[in-house]
């Protein structure tokens, strides 16, 4: 099936799914955002499909959220609204059970940070800038980050890479745990390819089960993490550092924030 920004490919039991919009380097919009929620909706009910890849067509997975987007207030989405379907998306990531591999090259930031994490497996290049920076706009993360982040590092890592929003290459990223596998530069879609194929090989319906045992205690906690994710975006969509932040980023220059 395809789509106005994901295309969707389903050969078989695999079914891929590809981000398309490069020339923004697949900033999620609102639309977007919807548009995936529902895809992955639509593939967790498809018991034919047993592994499902995630990539970004162009020279990125995902730069995240859509900023230049924020700074219309009267955009054409409500932001209550696209917390709905990060929140819906996120549940339906953790929760499919399908196997899920994300093939990560150049920027996975933001929510494309966010979306790549909750995959079962990721496998990065090494040279893919991996970041959870919605700091660097004043906001938090979304889309379960808070709770996909805690799941792969730690709690207290987790603050860190928040809190600082530094920038990781593959195989940093891999050191943490963040992602399973650094590979060369222009490798990370072969090699997904090639786990998806020894996934399909093997025993797919053991696999889930373990997947929904492993995640069945994560559930209600994802649950509560959406939901204080939507209601801390929501203060900071409105505050003066989420403004001046967005202003800095559209301008090239670095932000003067105050705490508010």
């Amino acid at each position: 099936m395809l789509t106005k920004q994901i295309d969707v490919e389903i050969e078989g039991r695999l079914a891929t799914v590809t981000f398309n919009q490069p020339e923004t380097m697949n900033a999620l919009d609102g639309f977007m955002m919807k548009e995936l929620a529902d895809i992955v909706d639509q593939l967790k009910e498809n018991s034919s499909v047993h592994v499902v890849l995630f990539k970004g067509a162009g020279r990125a997975f995902s730069a995240g959220g859509n900023v230049k987007a924020m700074l219309d207030p009267n955009g054409p989405m409500k932001m209550e609204d696209i917390m709905v379907d990060l929140s819906r998306l996120a549940l339906s990531m953790y929760s499919m059970p399908q196997i899920t591999i994300a093939s990560v090259h150049g920027a996975a930031a933001g929510l494309g940070c966010s979306i790549a994490i909750a995959c079962d497996i990721v496998i990065a290049e090494e040279s893919s800038k991996i970041a959870m920076n919605f700091i660097g706009i004043g906001l938090v993360p979304d889309g379960g980050g808070h709770f996909f982040l805690k799941e792969r590092v730690g709690t207290a890592r987790a603050k860190q890479l928040i809190w600082s929003g530094k920038v990781l290459d593959g195989k940093s990223a891999m050191q943490i745990g963040l992602v399973d596998e650094a590979v060369a530069d222009g490798e990370a879609w072969k090699t997904a390819q090639q786990r998806a194929q020894v996934i399909l090989n093997s025993p797919t319906a053991a696999m889930a089960a373990t997947k929904k045992i492993l995640h069945a205690a994560g559930i209600a906690e994802l649950e509560q993490v959406v939901k204080l994710e939507s209601e801390a975006q929501a203060a900071m969509r409105s505050s003066t550092d989420h403004r001046e932040g967005v202003q800095a980023f559209v301008e090239k220059r670095k932000p003067s924030f105050i705490g508010q």
